[in-house]
């Protein structure tokens, strides 16, 4: 295919030179042989961009690299960060190797450096509500945490701390001129953060980073040296085998076209190098959660309302699930076991039932009641005051009903229960007034003074 050259400029008499044909011809075509692109990249313009670009020399060369020892997806394209499946409470090796040039870093040289594990969200949006997440798994699940330290398989590791209120982390010492491997234990699967649980839903992506800090003059570790991550799935026990088989057997029946498309399955996850987690050094030493990262907007006066609230027992139950079951207090009492589990999970919805009935509550108003023989019913006279005999001898049981709402038919209902009367045969209740006169039992009449009960059936 022939090339045509317009120029409405001059050109330069030294940028001809280097062309192996005249270009006195312009407006002519040039055959494809009418100049040589080696003296074209040998140009002063492509002299200079070489020059711009770093060297191998100048290349950056991480000190530390860090290896898990799973196989990754086949089912990720080519340009994609890789993905590794994970089986939950499984230990998987991550070995940490000293990746230092000669002459690199030597004030680490036969010291220790400390490295913090852990697993982190993936997706923008669950990291800036991690700390929420974490404490609702953390409710769901009193006792467990989301990564730990395998330590009988782990090699080379010293002085390992856990903290309370990192249940996603874990930290320890070792010195990068000898073998060491972390077997590390994932505990939650990717589908305990999903918005919907109905089965079949996608799981949300988790990422293990590892962040290496050096010895800093007052003794703490809090130099930064390096981190890196790499992108997970956890799955149930088993799951992940499962996960990585299908993804297999989908690439084989794929045309070798299309297979040019993705990544090979590797036999190890390499993490990749990434930014150290916010205020990192500092996990272990404030047992305050870590921030995560905020946006921030024009100041205004606003009134804030907590995400949860905490109760005595340990219960966190989000307000927002309260305004919508709960609005007084009496409410609350008057959920079952079953109302509080759906509501707050089982784990809380349990400890908060328990809670709730470990004391009685005081009923608004309490009033007796006993049955009295057909024959000798006296409604103005049954017994002597302050006694429980009638003129005649006879001896009154009572019953204690409790009210709580104060209503009429809280009354027919628990008059029924304590009388094994159908409530359906209860027609009316009334009360006897000071003057003997029946005053009809409703919500509007006052119960105070309910000093005798008179039921028709």
């Amino acid at each position: 295919m022939a090339w045509v050259l317009k120029m409405d400029e001059v050109i330069e008499s030294g940028l001809a030179h280097d062309f192996d044909a005249s270009l006195s011809g312009i407006g002519q075509e040039l055959g494809a042989g009418a100049y040589s692109m080696s003296d074209v990249l040998a140009l002063p313009i492509f002299k200079q961009e070489d020059s711009d670009l770093p060297s191998d020399n100048e290349t950056k060369h991480p000190p530390f690299q860090y290896v898990m020892c799973t196989a990754t997806s086949p089912a990720v394209k080519l340009h994609d960060e890789t993905l590794t499946y994970l089986n939950q409470g499984q230990s998987y090796e991550i070995r940490l190797l000293d990746n230092r040039k000669m002459g690199d870093l030597p004030e680490i040289s036969g010291k220790l450096v400390k490295s913090i594990i852990r697993v982190v969200f993936h997706d923008r949006r669950l990291q800036y509500t991690e700390h929420q997440q974490l404490e609702g798994w953390k409710w769901n699940r009193p006792g467990d945490r989301l990564l730990d330290l395998d330590i009988p398989m782990s090699v080379g590791v010293i002085d390992i701390k856990t903290n309370s209120s990192q249940l996603n982390a874990v930290e320890f010492l070792w010195d990068p001129g000898k073998r060491t491997s972390a077997f590390i234990q994932v505990h939650c699967i990717s589908t305990e953060f999903t918005p919907r649980k109905h089965g079949g839903e996608k799981g949300v992506p988790f990422r293990i980073q590892v962040d290496t800090f050096k010895q800093a003059e007052n003794g703490e570790y809090t130099d930064h040296l390096h981190s890196a991550s790499c992108q997970i799935k956890v799955f149930k026990p088993k799951g992940a085998d499962r996960k990585q088989k299908t993804d297999r057997e989908k690439m084989e029946k794929r045309t070798p076209h299309e297979k040019e498309k993705y990544q090979p399955s590797y036999d190890t996850t390499i993490l990749t190098e990434c930014s150290p987690w916010p205020d990192t050094p500092s996990a272990f030493v404030n047992s305050s959660p870590s921030p995560t990262p905020a946006f921030t907007s024009t100041p205004h006066t606003t009134y804030s309302v907590p995400d949860s609230v905490t109760l005595k027992h340990r219960v966190v139950i989000p307000v927002k699930m309260l305004f919508l079951f709960i609005f007084v207090g009496a409410d609350l009492l008057k959920l079952t076991k079953e109302d509080l589990v759906q509501i707050c999970g089982l784990a809380d919805g349990i400890r908060l039932y328990n809670a709730l009935k470990s004391r009685s509550v005081r009923p608004r108003l309490t009033i007796y009641v006993c049955q009295e023989q057909l024959g000798n019913v006296q409604l103005e006279q049954p017994q002597d005051s302050g006694s429980g005999e009638s003129r005649n001898g006879a001896i009154f049981v009572y019953h204690a009903i409790y009210l709580e709402e104060m209503a009429a038919s809280e009354v027919t209902h628990k008059l029924a229960l304590a009388f094994n009367i159908p409530l359906h045969q209860i027609n009316q209740v009334y009360r006897q007034g000071p003057t003997g006169i029946h005053i009809l039992v409703s919500d509007q009449a006052s119960f105070i003074f309910l000093h005798q009960v008179i039921v028709t059936f």
